[in-house]
């Protein structure tokens, strides 16, 4: 956990200025910041004082009964579902394209022609999935999808080079 201010200044304001949110993910600091995530604007500590309880996943849910990970169970009147944001490409039945429960990609591209991923955690830097810094991945992709359409089109259809000088 993550507090949400250092020294008066926002958390990601620090992020940005030591550079944390461009780092690669094949670097050596990506690789070790991509191991883990983080929760930000709290502690453990906090949220049990005010009285919230960290649970397993829950497995499953029966009327008001309510079936964790580690097998206990709770009965409940209200449920809010607050479980942040997990990936799940299990839909996802083209070969190749994810191994592990992760989309297989280098930056965002994979295997299949035509098939590309923007807003991936880690896709690129710590800053992939983040709508602050998406635009790097999304201007990187840009540029090599109309690349390789330029380059597929007949030389004919190319716009013609202006010479200068």
């Amino acid at each position: 956990m993550l507090p949400q201010r250092l020294a008066g200044r926002d958390l990601f304001w620090w992020l940005t200025r030591l550079g944390l949110l461009r780092v690669s993910v094949q670097s050596r600091l990506g690789r070790r910041m991509s191991s883990r995530d983080f929760i930000i604007g709290g502690s453990r500590r906090r949220l049990r004082a005010a009285g919230v309880r960290l649970r397993p996943a829950v497995t499953r849910g029966d009327g008001r009964t309510v079936r964790f990970a580690d097998d206990t169970t709770v009965e409940v009147g209200i449920v809010v579902w607050a479980t942040g944001y997990c990936s799940d490409y299990s839909w996802i039945g083209i070969p190749g394209v994810i191994g592990d429960g992760k989309v297989i990609h280098q930056r965002g591209v994979t295997q299949v022609p035509g098939l590309y991923f923007l807003g991936l955690s880690w896709q690129h830097t710590r800053g992939s999935a983040l709508l602050g810094f998406v635009h790097d991945d999304a201007a990187y992709l840009a540029g090599l999808i109309t690349a390789k359409a330029q380059a597929s089109q007949p030389a004919a259809a190319q716009p013609a080079a202006r010479r200068t000088g």
